[in-house]
């Protein structure tokens, strides 16, 4: 059993020149909340001598754990490599370019303390460029934020705190990283946003751009599918199924009534193929929604998955 109170979880790739004065900060902001901890770094394939400075930081520092990928995963995976490996009953995350300023990890593990259990944090005044890097930010928050209904005003930050059961049931995977409050929010965690300071990037070179978007969407829609009808999915293809059989089927029925009872010629209109067409993707929905509704059943039951999470059970004292 380990008795680490704070783990804290740093993706790298390509970050040399930011590795040493970042660690040390890190260390400084962790003797200041007088806790055990211990710092994952978690080199994802870098090409610069990330993993050279990482592995000299390591053999000073015997609180530091170095994981070295193969090659080049990306953050969520580098970040779900540590959050399996963290200790901490409370697991921090963190980039590696020094925007993060580690001196709030005091102020997040307060707020843990406090009874929440994730806690997320918010660059208000963030030192980015505007069209490239802040624009597209605030529109995908907006989105995110409506489409999920965890009302966040910076899903992008990395620097989160969460309690360590938490961490260990986020399956993250695509670019779910920055979802995971969005995730979090299925097992009704207790969670709350603070302002934190964000820096500008002295060394490096920035590894996010406007081709991640698309991404993102995309991760989005799963997202949004997973928490809502991850375990009944023939709600979700059976509404849209019903939907078009319905409407294919008016279409045919009075497109019936007029060619029987009114005599109007069928051929060559397009509302006859339109009802056809429309009918059979109801009935495809239809089909995939009952498939889909099987697939769950196997997954759940195959590996004793609950539909539901429990936070805490209340036993009478026994005599």
């Amino acid at each position: 059993m380990s008795n680490l109170a704070v783990s804290v979880i740093l993706p790298v790739f390509n970050e040399a020149d930011n590795l040493e004065p970042l660690t040390r900060d890190i260390l400084a902001a962790l003797e200041d909340t007088g806790r055990s901890y211990e710092i994952i770094f978690i080199d994802d394939g870098s090409t610069d001598r990330s993993l050279e400075v990482l592995t000299a930081l390591q053999r000073t520092h015997s609180s530091i754990v170095v994981i070295e990928f193969r090659r080049n995963f990306g953050q969520t995976a580098a970040l779900a490599a540590g959050l399996r490996a963290a200790e901490g009953e409370v697991v921090v995350t963190m980039d590696a370019d020094r925007q993060n300023d580690p001196q709030d990890i005091g102020m997040l593990l307060r707020e843990i303390d406090q009874g929440m259990d994730l806690v997320c944090g918010w660059r208000h005044e963030r030192k980015d460029g505007l069209w490239l890097r802040l624009l597209p930010s605030r529109a995908a928050n907006w989105l995110i934020s409506t489409t999920t209904d965890v009302k966040l005003h910076d899903y992008g930050c990395t620097l989160k705190a969460m309690r360590k059961d938490v961490a260990k049931n986020l399956r993250l995977y695509g670019e779910m990283h920055r979802f995971i409050p969005a995730i979090a929010s299925w097992y009704g965690v207790r969670m709350s946003e603070v302002k934190v300071r964000h820096h500008p990037r002295t060394a490096g070179v920035s590894k996010y751009g406007l081709s991640r978007t698309f991404r993102v969407l995309l991760d989005l829609l799963t997202v949004k599918f997973l928490m809502g009808y991850s375990a009944r999915p023939i709600q979700f293809f059976g509404s849209i199924g019903l939907a078009c059989t319905v409407a294919g089927g008016s279409v045919l029925g009075w497109l019936f009534i007029e060619r029987v009872f009114l005599g109007i010629a069928l051929a060559g209109r397009p509302a006859v193929l339109a009802g056809i067409v429309l009918t059979l993707i109801g009935l495809q929905f239809v089909t995939v929604g009952l498939l889909a509704e099987l697939q769950a059943r196997t997954y759940h039951e195959s590996q004793d998955k609950p539909i539901y999470e429990i936070r805490h059970t209340y036993r009478g004292r026994e005599s």
